[in-house]
């Protein structure tokens, strides 16, 4: 397929715009991180997005696109860590703010969001979109340096010292997707393994893992590359049906895993689906497509779910729900909870030293080596080129379990995952 697609096109633009707009303003861009840091309250070091009584954090999200039920959550989640952490006296003595742009999944937009952001915050504990988030990586590492906790885990980011995946990237994710499949769901050598993937950083790292993990089960992987605008699977399905597929890995956002199933379903294609962590939402057990996720679909994540049967995950869900009455559960609120968690560590440690400047705190999140928010997973930030961790938990639809997921296999890492290099 052609790789030059329009979505392609218009992220090369963009990211020609940034780039441009960069060299334009280089020198005083430089000027404001060498010399914007000042000593402030309690004799601590701040620099952008820091201020005697604030800490401002930047929210870069989907509420309008692609992924709007994931970004919605997830911001939803990460104003109630800073509305909880605020009661509770703050953070080195400043009240944390989250501030928040939605970019709708588009390219130009989200490109913009982060310029605009850029000079008020102290970091990320957002940024959906690894296309984005790639895109600004030149600019995040030689020039800007604020810790961004994205919502991608895209293997392009490893060896960033500012960019930190919180889990299994995608490649490492779809391995042990792939484990699951020939384990537990009869999956064979000789068999053929249908891919239908994003194009871009998500997609194709993902294919990457689901290749590795081909070769080493004595596979073959049937392609199907398509867009983010793609919301009808059937001509994918019925490509994978003639090619006699005897599984599907999906790496794509959940309306294309619920049209995937749904129509593969309907059109006698019963085999095993298995999506990557962005390919769900347990609203989708409310359409058309409900009955077919329930039996053949599963999905692997870099956590438990939020209905695991863990104090942290009951504490999380009830109080997502005081605080949202009328919003469903799902995994989003985890991702987003973690990555804020993750974020306020780095600060506390970043205060300890003394250092909230923009290297303050990322120098304090390379000392989190321990790191488990209550979702089963421990994650280690102190190597910049590995993911925080390997483990994955394969995941089923279940309406009857709040959240409408569970966990049918707990963290693990497989064999051809841990033989796997990022």
């Amino acid at each position: 397929m052609n790789l030059r697609r329009p979505a392609v096109r218009g992220l090369a633009a963009a990211l020609t715009a940034l780039i441009a707009l960069t060299a334009a303003s280089g020198c005083s861009s430089k000027a404001k991180t060498d010399d914007g840091k000042r000593t402030g309250a309690g004799g601590v070091r701040t620099g952008e997005g820091v201020t005697d009584t604030t800490i401002t954090v930047g929210a870069l999200t989907d509420m309008t696109g692609v992924y709007a039920t994931l970004g919605k959550s997830v911001t939803q989640a990460q104003q109630l860590y800073v509305k909880q952490v605020n009661a509770a006296g703050g953070i080195c003595g400043r009240q944390l703010e989250l501030a928040v742009r939605d970019h709708g999944y588009d390219p130009q937009k989200a490109l913009a969001a982060y310029t605009e952001l850029e000079p008020k915050v102290a970091g990320y504990a957002q940024f959906i979109g690894s296309p984005f988030v790639a895109a600004v990586k030149p600019r995040v590492d030689t020039m800007d340096r604020a810790v961004i906790l994205p919502q991608a885990w895209s293997a392009s980011l490893l060896g960033s010292p500012s960019i930190r995946t919180i889990g299994a990237t995608y490649d490492v994710e779809t391995i042990n997707a792939v484990d699951f499949l020939v384990t537990e769901k009869g999956l064979k050598a000789g068999d053929r393994l249908g891919h239908v993937y994003f194009e871009g950083d998500y997609g194709e790292n993902a294919l990457k893992g689901a290749k590795f993990a081909a070769e080493k089960a004595g596979l073959t992987v049937v392609e199907q590359k398509i867009k983010p605008t793609d919301n009808d699977m059937s001509a994918q399905v019925a490509a994978l049906k003639q090619a006699g597929v005897k599984a599907v890995v999906t790496s794509a956002g959940p309306r294309q895993a619920a049209s995937l199933v749904g129509v593969a379903a309907a059109t006698g294609l019963r085999v095993p689906v298995i999506g990557n962590n962005s390919a769900f939402a347990p609203q989708l057990l409310g359409t058309q497509a409900g009955r077919a996720l329930r039996s053949m679909y599963w999905f692997a994540s870099p956590s438990l779910p939020i209905g695991a049967d863990t104090p942290a995950a009951r504490k999380l869900a009830a109080d997502y729900r005081a605080a949202h009455p009328k919003e469903g559960l799902d995994n989003g609120v985890v991702a987003g909870w973690t990555a804020a968690s993750v974020f306020g560590e780095a600060l506390k440690k970043a205060c300890a030293a003394k250092d909230l400047t923009r290297d303050g705190i990322g120098k304090a999140l390379l000392t989190l080596k321990d790191h488990d928010a209550g979702f089963g997973i421990a994650h280690d930030f102190t190597d910049p080129k590995a993911p925080s961790s390997r483990e994955s938990v394969i995941i089923q639809p279940d309406p009857a379990v709040p959240g409408g997921m569970r966990a049918v296999r707990q963290p693990f890492v497989s064999e051809a995952a841990r033989a796997y290099t990022p």
